[in-house]
Parts: C-alpha cells; structure tokens; sequence
C-alpha cells in the first residue's frame, strides 16, 4: 500500500513540475514579446519624441541633442562640383589668409607667404543643416562641416637669420559650423539683398607642419610659432563675429559688417582656493582673459608668486561685436619659468547675461575644461570678477556716459561709469597721463556686527577685534576688542581719505586678542568699485581661511574735488 502511494505522489509530483516548466516557458516568452515589442517601439522614437518623454534634466550632461537635419544629397552634389569650387576658392582664400599671415608673422620670421594653395580632392562633408530664429529681416541658416582633406598647401618662410624654407600643411582635419545670412530680404529676386558668411564655431583645427626636405626642428621654436601664426589668421579672418558680405542686390550694406558695438570692462579681483601644483611651495598663477582669443586682444595679469589666492586687482578692457553669442574667458595658469605653464582652471561668462550700464559682481567656479560636458566634480576654486557691459550709442542711468565728446581722456569704460556718477569730479587742468584712473574721495566703513565665528579660546570663545586697512597707503584702522564673544557686535565706524578709489582694495581681518599676541579669525579683501557705482550700500560678507564666519559692514562714498 506504501509503494502504490508512493508512486501517486510521485506521478502527482512530476506533473507539477511539468506543468510549472511549461507556465514558465509560456510566461518568459510573453516576457521576451514585450520587451522586443517595447525595443521594436523605442528604435522608432525620433529626437523630438524623446525630448517629449523625458525633460532635459533626466538626461545626463554628455548626452547632446543635434539640432541639424542631415545633408547627405548636397553631399553628393558637392563631390561632382568640388574641382570647380578648388580652383575658385583657392585664390580667394590665398587674397584673404595672407594679409593676415603678415600681420601676425612671429618675429623669427622675415617673411611668411603662400607659394602654393590648392585645397585638394577630397571635398568636405555637411553633416547637418539648421534654421536660427533670428527675429529680424532675414534667414540665418548654420551648416555643420568636416573635412578631412588633402590640400596642397606650402609656405614660403624666411627668417631674419635669412634661412629660407618650404614648409608644407599636411593632414589637415576640420570640424565646424559655419554661418549663413541671408539679408535684407527683398521683393525682387533672388529675394535677399545680401550674403554674410562667417565660422560661427571651430569645433576642431588639427595639422601638421614639415619642411621640404628637412625638418621643422632644426630651428627652435619655428614650429610652434607658425602653427600659432596659421591658427590667429583663421580666427582673425573667418571666426565669428568676423563675418564677409557678399552684395546680391546693389544697396548699402554696411550695417552687416563687423563693428564693435560695445565695451566690456573688467576687473579682475582675485581668486580662491587654486590647486597646488608646485611640489616645492605654492603655484605662482596669473590670468589670462580674452573675448576674441587672438593675439592683440587676449590680456594677461601679472603673476602673484606662491600664493593660492592671489588678489590681483587689474583692470581689463575688451571690445564688444556680438553680445548675444560672444562670451568671456577667463584661464588661470601656474607659471612655470623654463617648462610650460599648467593650466589650474578655466570658466566662462556669456555676455548676453550683463544689463548694459550695470555693474555685476560674480565669482565663478573654476572648471578643467571648458569644451568636456560631464560635469567636473573636482574642487580647482574660484575667480572673482567685476563686470560693466557699456553699449555704444546708447545712456544709461549715469546721464549718457558714452555720448560723444563726455569722456574724460583716457579713462576705461568702467572709470567713465563711475565719473559719471560722481558728476564729473576731476581734475581737468591735469594731463591726460596724470588724469587717468584718478578717483578721490573719502571711504566711510562702518564695522556693525559679525556672526558664528570660529572659536581660538581653549573655553570655546574668543575675543575678536576687526583692522581695517587700505592695501595701496597702507592706512590702517582697529575696532575694540568684545570680549569673549562670537557674535560680537561693534557699530564703529572708520573714514579713509582715498586718493585712487578705482585701484585700491578695503583688507578686512579679524583677530582673537590674546595677553601674549593674537590669532588668527578671518579675512576678506573687498574692492571699492561697488560703492563707487552704487555710493553706499551694506553687506554680509563671508570670512576667508577659516572654517566659519561672516561679518556685516556698511560702506559710504563721498566724492572730493582733486
């Protein structure tokens, strides 16, 4: 009877087992029909409708949405029309570069022309094509090249120690978009009185230089002084905003040509926190700042030696072609002497986010680069910039600072804001050398309170007292000291008779006052172009080089007569 049942449960058993098989077989192939029906719908989404499922922000940062359509037809058209367009466009390009060669010609070099230009067989590829919005009269289209050629391109290079050389342009590799502008429209044809072409972006520029029959490094440096030379001719010539206007239909187009509509004024103030790359001491950095990156309008700062957070306090001034695509750049690098400098941080700021006539105080994060898209977890500190955008042709809320013939001589754009504001109080009987940067005036600080300051005291209390001291006369002014408090508040305030307001700095420190000497509790370095813009204005600001802090001032600006 045992073995009878047995052999039941086990029959009963094994068709259990069976069955489950087969419901999961069944149940794992309707599985596998979704999902192939979910990846069938998914290879079938468009940009567009990704864009619709998920907001920008789901994406991660190196995920990039191409806004250009493909050309592939014009590509093909391109090839059969390329030999026509090599011998067209090779003389005019040899016209345009060369002029600009010879301007930026490196002063090794006696003399840098073509002696050869051809741009090859191998025609470039449009990898998309896109419509801006551009709101005005007429059509903005931006297509997206590369090119990968095999231009014959050779240079005749003679230096000043009369060595004459052939130098070839070899495996050149391009990727960028360029700009086209179709404008004014018009009621005849072909319905555009106008064509303005530029490189609205150089994504990349790569070649390599040899000399016929010999090589480049026999002379040092040549190399890269012509790699430098050829790189400016192509942002002086083709970058935007540089732009070229082609006439359709006679009229007066002078209004699409490159003109500087504005000035961008900069005070470079200092930066925090830069990464030590020096393995004896501190980096030595300094900054360079450009809008344009060529050669005569990128500007460099001096070099703070062994410090990392330099104050540095220069003024800088940039002209201004494009505010709505144009941006600053701002690099800091580690001076190195012989080797070459090492680049500690970089960041940007577009243009388009200054109000014209107003002073923005920012401090930026520095970055590794500016072209990676992920995002850089990294801590390489900070810059602190000052900023006033002055628009050519129009006022502002300083009675008209860029009207003609209101300018004191030689002043930057920012000194003309500021003088301005202070009714044109300065001295005309000085020359114009002497009149410059001149702003005198007495600076009132009034020291009111700070909060949650770090604790020296072994009894978790200080006693802190705030030296207020002008960096340029070294002036030097000390609140009393409250006693064993760290949210002490003072209410005193100090008057400083500055004699060059644009060009000094407030250092603000405070200290723990001990019987036998004093510790360190904080520092801040403020410029004074804040209270020349605005005359009075009160701030919290925070505390450098400690853990916590923070102090309130008030500061007041009364203009004197020189």
């Amino acid at each position: 009877m045992g073995f009878v049942s047995g052999v039941v449960l086990g029959l009963i058993f094994g068709i259990a087992l069976v069955v489950a098989f087969v419901l999961s077989e069944n149940s794992r192939a309707r599985r596998r029909s979704q999902r192939a029906a979910y990846i069938a719908a998914l290879s079938r989404l468009t940009v567009e409708d990704s864009r619709k499922l998920l907001p920008k922000e789901f994406f991660p940062p190196w995920v990039v949405f191409s806004q250009f359509q493909k050309l592939t037809w014009l590509n093909s058209e391109l090839v059969k029309v390329w030999p026509y367009v090599d011998q067209a466009a090779s003389q005019m390009m040899k016209a345009l570069v060369e002029p600009i060669l010879e301007q930026y010609r490196p002063a090794i070099l006696d003399s840098l022309t073509f002696s050869k230009l051809t741009l090859g067989t191998v025609a470039p590829q449009f990898t998309g094509v896109t419509i801006v919005e551009s709101g005005d009269n007429g059509v903005i289209m931006e297509l997206e090249v590369k090119w990968d050629g095999n231009p014959s391109i050779i240079l005749n290079v003679k230096t000043i120690f009369g060595v004459a050389l052939p130098i070839q342009v070899k495996n050149v590799s391009f990727t960028g978009v360029f700009r086209l502008i179709f404008k004014p429209l018009v009621d005849e044809l072909p319905c555009f009185g106008a064509l303005t072409y530029s490189l609205r972006e150089k994504k990349k520029l790569d070649f390599t230089l040899k000399v016929v029959g010999g090589n480049t490094k026999s002379i040092p440096g040549l190399s890269g002084a012509i790699e430098d030379t050829i790189r400016d001719a192509v942002e002086d010539s083709l970058l935007w905003p540089v732009r070229k206007v082609i006439p359709i239909v006679p009229g007066d187009y002078r209004d699409l040509e490159l003109r500087p509509i504005g000035v961008l004024d900069v005070k470079l103030v200092q930066a925090k926190d830069l990464i030590n790359k020096d393995l004896v001491g501190k980096s030595d950095p300094y900054a360079v700042l450009y809008i344009r990156p060529i050669r005569d309008r990128v500007k460099k700062s001096k070099t703070i030696d062994n410090e990392l957070s330099p104050v540095w306090n220069e003024h800088f001034e940039f002209e201004v072609e494009d505010i709505a695509t144009q941006h600053l750049t701002v690099k800091i690098y580690d001076k190195e002497g012989v080797q070459d400098d090492e680049l500690l941080g970089c960041a940007q700021v577009q243009l388009k986010d200054l109000e014209p006539g107003k002073l923005k105080d920012i401090h930026l994060a520095l970055v590794k680069d500016l072209e990676n898209r992920k995002p850089d977890t990294k801590n390489r500190g900070q810059v602190h910039l000052e900023l006033i955008y002055s628009q050519f042709g129009e006022e502002n809320g300083f009675g008209g600072l860029l009207a003609a013939g209101a300018q004191p001589f030689g002043m930057t754009s920012l000194e003309k804001v500021l003088s301005n504001g202070m009714n044109g109080q300065r001295l005309s009987s000085l020359s114009p050398g002497k009149r410059k940067d001149i702003i005198r005036g007495v600076l009132s600080v009034t020291v009111k309170r700070a909060e949650n300051l770090t604790s020296t005291d072994l009894g978790g209390k200080a006693d802190p007292y705030v030296v207020l001291t002008m960096k340029k006369t070294d002036a030097k002014k000390k609140t009393r000291v409250v006693p064993k408090n760290l949210n002490p508040e003072w209410d005193q305030t100090f008057d400083f008779v500055v004699e060059d307001a644009l060009h000094d700095m407030l250092i603000v420190e405070v200290w723990d006052h001990d019987t036998f000497g004093k510790d360190f509790m904080g520092k801040l370095a403020l410029t004074l172009t804040k209270v020349l813009h605005e005359g009075e204005y009160d701030g919290d600001f925070p505390l450098d080089g400690v853990q916590s802090g923070q102090i309130f001032l008030h500061l007041k600006w009364t203009p004197q007569p020189i």
